[in-house]
């Protein structure tokens, strides 16, 4: 278990990563609004049911009961976004969320803010059509941002594969690495859990869907004067908004069933 917790690389492109900040805003809005909702037996909300993503109903197999069903079935496939903003937990959000703040900013920096919020919807988007590819009579409904998350990662890798980032690993061993060695490794962690975690609660499908997404979507969004794999050398410092990279810079104010 990998949680990030800053990197050393300013933005260069905005003043503020608004659309970032939007997206953690409606996620945690979401997950206020779905507390509302009293737990149906097995702990699963109405919400859940009824904005998750399953594959089954997705894949015509099965039909959601009559009282769970809010969207008709002609926009059923709109469940593709909003699952991505429906989390189980407070610690499902907050892991969600981290990742999606740590690195979110860069990726906007690079693309511009309404492309990366498109970027974002799209890799939701696939990461809820690869698991329900590969789990295609899955009666369990898919939630969760890290799909989303991964393909933000993903991007980001491709984008400052030299910049030291700074995490916990284990939850509580502080390292510091070049995103190549620590967000690869994490990419890497998640190929292996696909491979061989066939049974978990946990969508290593729907991280999969993303990161490909991600490594896709990239190079066709990012601004045409943004190279892949920089050579930019960045180190964390106290604070984000100090900047200890060359050149003038402005520095910037995450199973097959339940969740991923």
């Amino acid at each position: 278990m990998f949680i990030p917790l800053y990197d050393g690389k300013p933005v260069e492109h905005i003043s503020l990563h608004w659309a970032t900040l939007g997206l953690i805003a409606l996620n945690v809005a979401v997950f206020l609004f779905s507390l509302l909702f009293p737990p149906l037996p097995g702990q699963l909300g109405a919400l859940t049911l009824g904005f998750g993503y399953v594959p089954s109903v997705a894949n015509d197999l099965r039909v959601l009961p009559e009282e769970f069903t809010y969207l008709p079935e002609h926009l059923y496939f709109l469940t593709a976004i909003s699952y991505s903003f429906l989390h189980a937990d407070w610690w499902h959000l907050a892991g969600n969320m981290l990742f999606l703040w740590v690195f979110g900013d860069n990726v906007e920096d690079a693309m511009g803010h309404l492309k990366f919020i498109v970027f974002y919807l799209l890799a939701a988007i696939a990461a809820a059509y690869f698991h329900a590819l590969m789990f295609p009579e899955s009666d369990s409904p898919l939630i969760g941002a890290s799909g989303a998350a991964a393909a933000v990662v993903a991007a980001y890798l491709m984008l400052h594969p030299k910049v030291r980032v700074w995490g916990l690993v284990l939850g509580r061993i502080p390292i510091g690495l070049p995103a190549i060695w620590l967000l690869g490794a994490w990419i890497g962690f998640q190929i292996f859990m696909f491979l061989t975690d066939t049974d978990s609660e946990v969508s290593w499908a729907a991280h999969i869907g993303g990161i490909v997404a991600g490594v896709v979507l990239l190079p066709r969004m990012k601004r045409r004067d943004v190279p892949l794999f920089d050579r930019d050398i960045s180190a964390p410092v106290h604070s984000k908004n100090e900047t200890v990279s060359e050149g003038p810079k402005r520095s910037k104010p995450w199973g097959r069933g339940g969740s991923n």
